[in-house]
């Protein structure tokens, strides 16, 4: 391999990653646009959109994409056009890699919902590799004080988490449901807790549990038991649609559910009485604008707000993904690079 050369997982065949839809390939280094940043890659946490692009779930928008949209890495280079970053900056690049920035949604600060957004490891090549870039303007300054491997799910589990808190419009000391205590929900859980918040989990996986109530939960429950209280929120996580309604009847009178993923399997029939009666309501999350992960990265460093994580060699990114899809961790999965 040369330097000018790069290792680089793609997706070659989507389907269930107990088969093998990546390959790792050699690639030339990618080349800058003019207004981007080229990044060498230090960490990319491993978030469940990853996987439904690895699966077919979300539909091919590139062919052989290199998923990865939590990226921790250094300025290895710049286009024409890039002003205020410098080699060795470290920069965070997150899911939302660009927009037009003159449509209606944007202009009114809802760029999240731009008809022309592109985004990182689906439409251009993400962090499993150890290059790729991002247009300047949507790259993340990352303090110091925080380490690659902990900041890199900050960049997606954590923005998303907090948008889709944002969206159910908790009351101050509210009631929170988390369905699904995964890499998003456990760091939800901690700016919610933080800003006073009860919060109720509800989880398939007992490892989950142990570290919902080790973060200061009030109650960690299995996805057939109902939490111990009303619920003044709810926020789904976990990308099964039957358990739409589950989260509505625990709502109280005028409670949200926030519906975090980008993927969401079938929802059953909804009994009205039970389920929306009393100005329940359901509220999808699309993407995050730059403002939220702004807003997000300040308060996880104010609070002290941290991912669980588990390292994975970049070398390895297969198996993480096949152990997130069969629950083996709690938190989120982080790779690093080793391919060098």
């Amino acid at each position: 391999m040369t330097a000018e050369t790069m290792r680089a997982w793609s997706v070659v065949r989507p389907g269930p990653v107990e088969g093998h839809p990546l390959r790792l390939v050699e690639r030339p280094v990618p080349v800058p646009g003019a207004d981007e940043l080229l990044v060498r890659v230090r960490a990319c946490g491993v978030c469940r959109t990853d996987l439904h692009v690895a699966e077919g779930d979300l539909p091919v928008h590139r062919s052989g994409v290199t998923p990865g949209h939590e990226v921790v890495g250094e300025v290895a280079g710049a286009g024409a056009a890039v002003r205020g970053f410098t080699a060795g900056d470290r920069v965070g690049v997150a899911w939302l890699r660009r927009t037009d920035g003159v449509c209606a949604y944007c202009l009114r600060g809802a760029e999240n919902l731009c008809p022309h957004s592109r985004y990182t490891g689906w439409d251009a090549d993400g962090g499993y590799a150890e290059y790729t870039t991002v247009p300047a303007a949507f790259a993340y300054r990352l303090p110091g004080a925080l380490a690659d491997l902990a900041a890199a799910p900050l960049l997606c589990a954590g923005i998303i988490g907090f948008r889709a808190l944002r969206r159910t419009g908790l009351p101050e000391g509210g009631r929170l449901g988390l369905y699904g205590f995964g890499g998003s929900a456990h760091l939800c859980a901690q700016v919610a807790l933080a800003e006073g918040a009860t919060v109720h989990v509800i989880t398939r996986e007992p490892a989950a549990r142990r570290l919902a109530l080790d973060l200061g939960a009030a109650s960690a429950r299995g996805l057939h038991e109902a939490p111990p209280e009303p619920l003044d929120a709810a926020i789904l996580f976990a990308p099964a649609g039957e358990l739409v309604p589950v989260a509505l009847r625990a709502l109280d009178r005028g409670g949200v559910l926030a519906l975090a993923g980008i993927h969401l399997t079938d929802v059953p029939p909804l009994h009205y009485e039970s389920e929306l009666f009393y100005e329940k309501e359901l509220r999808s999350v699309t993407a995050n604008t730059r403002a939220d992960g702004r807003e997000f990265l300040a308060l996880a460093a104010r609070h002290g707000v941290r991912a669980t994580t588990h390292a994975y060699p970049l070398s390895r990114a297969p198996q993480a993904l096949r152990d997130l899809k069969a629950g083996r961790f709690d938190g989120a999965a982080v790779l690093y690079a080793d391919l060098s």
